[in-house]
């Protein structure tokens, strides 16, 4: 089964923010777009709100 997902990311003075709205929790920084893509991939794969 293969779900998508919207990943949001936003520039900010100190690097860039991440999110994706349809998972709960699933939010992280970064100091580049690069290291806040691996960080929110991470942190999706951990979520709770996806284990089925």
């Amino acid at each position: 089964m293969q779900i998508k997902l919207t990943a949001v990311f936003q520039k900010v003075p100190e690097g860039y923010i991440a999110f994706v709205e349809e998972v709960p929790g699933a939010n992280t920084q970064g100091a580049t777009l690069e290291e806040a893509r691996a960080n929110l991939e991470e942190a999706i794969e951990g979520s709770q709100a996806l284990s089925l």
